[in-house]
């Protein structure tokens, strides 16, 4: 009995080698296979197979569902069907179908193999960590700052999840939405025009060591500007959450009650 147990440790171990080899060879030449450094994050030409399995495992429950996901997106891939975020499948582009270049028995192996041994625990940690720093800057953050999108939070994860079927946005609820973010854009970047020689005029100021009181008219006007910028994320916001359904906010915002 002893040595049936060691046969088919060996047996089960030259299978799992197998399924790896079957797995280098049909996507190694797309996804990187190892652990990626923090630095590596976005440099990729498609996501690694770390982060792919990673946003499976979140999206979708129970290693059937999931195994049924691989094989009927490799055969038939869209954007609608993605797990990855919505601005990640807009960079790296929906992958092209592998019908014909895998077979489904092979392609049931790979998931089998991939379920198993990803995504690298490192990864996980690395990943989780980056999620709690996004949460924590989304509440700190939004909405009333204005970031380098120059959009409030609720519109970023908007563009974040834009196909995503879970979000089941309408081509109408779209078209409104665009109308809404084109007009924040267009009002931010007028005001951020006005602002920035208005901050140059203080900063130089305060270079020169004059006093406060000599950019008093200019400080006014900048307090002037950051409150009409405020209103206009305001009037996104509130127009945003017009649009979509509580169900769907309830999608793009589960950490907020």
């Amino acid at each position: 009995m002893k040595y049936l147990w060691m046969a088919l440790g060996l047996l089960t171990v030259s299978y799992a080698q197998e399924d790896a080899q079957l797995l280098e060879k049909k996507c190694a030449s797309c996804h990187m296979l190892q652990k990626p450094k923090i630095e590596q994050m976005g440099s990729f030409s498609a996501p690694p197979m770390d982060a792919v399995v990673f946003h499976l495992k979140d999206a979708i429950k129970g290693r059937k569902a999931q195994e049924a996901f691989i094989v009927d997106y490799v055969f038939h891939p869209d954007a609608s069907k993605s797990v990855c975020e919505s601005n990640k499948v807009a960079h790296y582009g929906v992958m092209s179908s592998m019908k014909g270049k895998v077979s489904k028995e092979d392609l049931q192996k790979i998931a089998t193999y991939l379920l198993e041994h990803y995504p690298h625990p490192k990864f996980v940690a690395m990943i989780n960590e980056m999620l709690r720093n996004d949460t924590m800057r989304a509440l700190q953050n939004s909405p009333f700052l204005i970031n380098s999108e120059r959009l409030p939070h609720l519109t970023k994860l908007l563009i974040q999840n834009w196909d995503k079927a879970k979000l089941g946005l309408t081509a109408e609820q779209k078209t409104r939405l665009l109308k809404v973010r084109k007009e924040t854009l267009s009002g931010i970047k007028r005001i951020k025009a006005s602002l920035a020689p208005l901050e140059e005029e203080v900063a130089d100021a305060m270079v020169d060591r004059e006093s406060p009181d000599s950019v008093d008219a200019q400080l006014k006007q900048i307090a002037q500007l950051k409150l009409e910028a405020t209103k206009i994320h305001l009037k996104c916001i509130a127009d945003t959450t017009s649009i979509l359904s509580d169900e769907q906010l309830e999608v793009l915002l589960p950490f907020w009650e």
